[in-house]
């Protein structure tokens, strides 16, 4: 008989809500929009892709607080993605950039009590502490020398924004409020919240019988002609991928079939928190091996798994392209297991980038 283990794992889900509720000073967890930085001085240098060295743009975070350790009182992971369709490859995750940043309930940037959600609270953050890049919210290393206003984080975003009307804004002395600017560049993914729940659930362990899996084989045959019916739903919700779906469970990817049934009970979810224990594969290929996850560089800790982002949050980010465009099956994120203390205040991890079997 299959051993039984309880677990919880925390769903996520999208939801719209007012800007403010999204700053720095509330603890959010989000997606697109900019960076609400958890550490608002000590930011990372320009986040930059490892296949094309252009700067990356904001994904989503993850408020993910240790309440036993004292250092983590505040404890946020960035994840990061490059959008030319050109650097977004099969089964590899060099467009993505995860940071974990941290800080104890005492600190220099933040009320010792909890925030009273109300838009005109006022706390204890310094905006001017650190300029921020008026195209992506990343740390702004330079000015418009003609303005003096508009900070970018790097020659790239400067452009975007001159063509996106800042040259003749500039010279007609016409200054925008940075979210204001970005409104009209439409650079930057669609923002939203993140809230969670629970999902009470019992994990299986992995052994199966042989009849175990002529089960499988006929739930997989169900499921195939659920989805030449048009009743199985689809992965992002649109009935135009119902095509793709064929193909995929054409190849009887037992863990496919998993991934699906179990979202299925579910099928809003974008995101699964789960620390320490185990990503849910979308695949049975490019599941990563022993070794495969690297140490943290920090303190030369072992990674773990923290959380996986869905491919069902492509569905709100404006990413398609008639051509390309940049996806995922599922981004599973790894974090230092002890989150390590100290400088750097942003620390990089780490993502395993797994596409659906073609």
């Amino acid at each position: 008989m299959a051993e039984e283990q309880s677990r919880v794992i925390d769903l996520g889900y999208i939801e719209d809500c007012a800007s403010w509720k999204l700053e720095s000073r509330f603890f959010p967890s989000k997606a697109g929009g900019t960076p609400a930085w958890l550490d608002p001085f000590n930011l990372p240098d320009v986040i930059l892709c490892d296949k094309c060295k252009k700067p990356c743009i904001f994904l989503c975070q993850v408020y993910a607080p240790i309440e036993e350790l004292v250092s983590c009182f505040h404890r946020t992971i960035f994840v990061f993605l490059c959008k030319d369709t050109q650097c977004c490859e099969y089964n590899n995750s060099a467009n993505f950039k995860v940071f974990r940043c941290q800080l104890p309930r005492k600190n220099n940037f933040y009320s010792f009590d909890p925030p009273i959600e109300e838009e005109d609270w006022k706390p204890n953050v310094t905006p001017e502490l650190c300029r921020l890049c008026c195209v992506c919210g990343a740390r702004g290393g330079s000015r418009c020398s003609k303005c003096k206003t508009a900070s970018y984080c790097s020659k790239e975003h400067q452009i975007i924004d001159w063509k996106a009307g800042h040259k003749q804004r500039c010279s007609a002395g016409v200054v925008l409020e940075e979210n204001e600017a970005r409104k009209e560049m439409g650079f930057l993914l669609p923002q939203f919240e993140i809230v969670t729940e629970s999902e009470d659930c019992v994990l299986v362990d992995e052994t199966e019988t042989n009849s175990d899996l002529k089960t499988e084989e006929e739930r997989l045959r169900e499921f195939q002609k659920m989805v030449q019916q048009g009743k199985a739903g689809t992965l992002q919700g649109d009935d135009s991928v119902d095509d793709e779906l064929q193909k995929i469970t054409s190849c009887e990817d037992k863990q496919f079939l998993k991934f699906s049934e179990r979202i299925k009970k579910s099928p809003e979810q974008i995101l699964r928190y789960e620390r320490s224990g185990e990503p849910m594969w979308i695949s049975s290929n490019n599941i990563p091996k022993e070794g495969d996850i690297p140490c943290c560089e920090y303190c030369g800790g072992q990674r773990q798994f923290e959380f996986q982002i869905l491919p069902q949050m492509l569905n709100y980010l404006d990413l398609d392209n008639t051509e390309k465009s940049v996806d995922w099956g599922i981004l599973a994120v790894y974090t230092c297991s002890k989150s390590c203390d100290g400088i750097p205040a942003y620390k990089q991890e780490f993502l395993w980038k797994q596409d659906v079997s073609s």
